[in-house]
C-alpha cells in the first residue's frame, strides 16, 4: 500500500502526538491507532491517579481517534496495553472490562513495561469498513 493510500486521521479533541508518529492511520477498511495515554488532549497534562482513572482516560483517547474515522468502541478488533506495573493488573482490567461492556470484546494482549510518567498505555486496531471500498 504506497503512502497515498493511508490517510491521517485529525480529531478535535483527540491526540496530536507528541514525536515523530501519527496518532491514527486510516488503510483500507482499518484503523491503526499509536498507543495512547490518558493525557488531556489540549494541555498534555496526566488525568487521573490511578490505574482505573487512566485507563478510562486512555481508552476515552483511543476511541476518541476510532471516531474521528468513522468508528465506534464496537469497531475495536484488537488493543495491546501496557501497564508501567504488571501488579495492577487485575485494576487495569476491572477498568477496561467496564469500558468495553459489549460483546464480543476486543482482543487483548497486556504487558508490563517502563512507562513515562503514566501508568497505561494503549494501542488499537479498529475495523470500519468503507462503503464502495
Amino acid at each position: 500500500m504506497s503512502a497515498g493510500r493511508l490517510r491521517p486521521v485529525v480529531a478535535d479533541g483527540a491526540s496530536r502526538g507528541t514525536g515523530g508518529y501519527t496518532p491514527a492511520l486510516i488503510a483500507g477498511d482499518y484503523v491503526f491507532v499509536s498507543g495512547q495515554g490518558p493525557l488531556d488532549p489540549e494541555t498534555l497534562a496526566v488525568r487521573g491517579a490511578t490505574v482505573a482513572q487512566q485507563t478510562r482516560h486512555t481508552l476515552e483517547n483511543v476511541v476518541a481517534l476510532v471516531r474521528a474515522a468513522g468508528g465506534t468502541a464496537q469497531d475495536i478488533v484488537r488493543c495491546t496495553c501496557y501497564l508501567a506495573s504488571i501488579d495492577s493488573f487485575a485494576e487495569f482490567t476491572a477498568a477496561y472490562e467496564a469500558f468495553f461492556a459489549h460483546d464480543p470484546r476486543p482482543t487483548r494482549t497486556t504487558i508490563g513495561c517502563q512507562l513515562d510518567g503514566i501508568l497505561v498505555e494503549i494501542d488499537c486496531i479498529a475495523y470500519v469498513p468503507r462503503a464502495g471500498g
